[in-house]
């Protein structure tokens, strides 16, 4: 595959010919359709996480086409059209038991913890825990617009804050978090 890819921080990024990702036994494996350039990968890059290990493919906002399943995976199948969010959380351990799996204890995040979407294809941990199917009328480009930053808002505002329809809310600051409160309109 075809894939942004750095092999020290701060120092020229290129495109290489790369393998082909496999699946975990509890992942998938998409063809990225679409993907976000986010400050976070500029953080990446300059090396401001530990998560990143050396090489490294960056890219987490993504949607794309499943074209390859674990064996233990038991709610997607190849062709399914998905995104998911920045954190993928493994949906058994404490922290996802009582709904924060933003803190997962085994978390996983494309193009942090793992090579992520600035390529060709990118494999996924715990699909059956994080995949969001998209419906047949959006767009890649507008999938892959929501996981990280629909998703942190979404939590922040409707779990953490636990307002609900008919309530103001104000939002102070910009970025692609801030901006995005108008999904929470509906």
């Amino acid at each position: 595959m075809r894939a942004v890819y750095f092999e020290a921080f701060q120092k020229p990024i290129t495109i290489e010919s790369l393998p082909d990702p496999t699946p975990d036994p509890y992942g998938v494996v998409l063809k990225v359709e679409a993907t976000g350039l986010c400050r976070s990968d500029w953080h990446g890059w300059m090396g401001h996480d530990a998560d990143i290990a050396l090489p490294h493919v960056p890219g987490h906002e993504l949607a794309g086409t499943i074209v390859a399943v674990g064996k233990d995976v038991q709610r997607w199948q190849v062709g399914d059209r998905v995104t998911t969010p920045f954190i993928c959380a493994c949906g058994t351990c404490p922290q996802c038991a009582t709904g924060n799996q933003q803190v997962c204890d085994r978390q996983e995040q494309p193009g942090f913890t793992h090579w992520g979407s600035f390529a060709e294809y990118v494999a996924l941990a715990y699909a059956d825990t994080n995949l969001v199917l998209m419906p047949e009328d959006m767009t890649f480009a507008t999938a892959a617009s929501l996981g990280c930053r629909f998703a942190t808002s979404f939590r922040g505002v409707v779990r953490q804050g636990q307002v609900s329809g008919g309530q103001w809310v104000a939002v102070h600051g910009a970025g692609g978090v801030g901006l995005d409160r108008s999904s929470l309109d509906n």
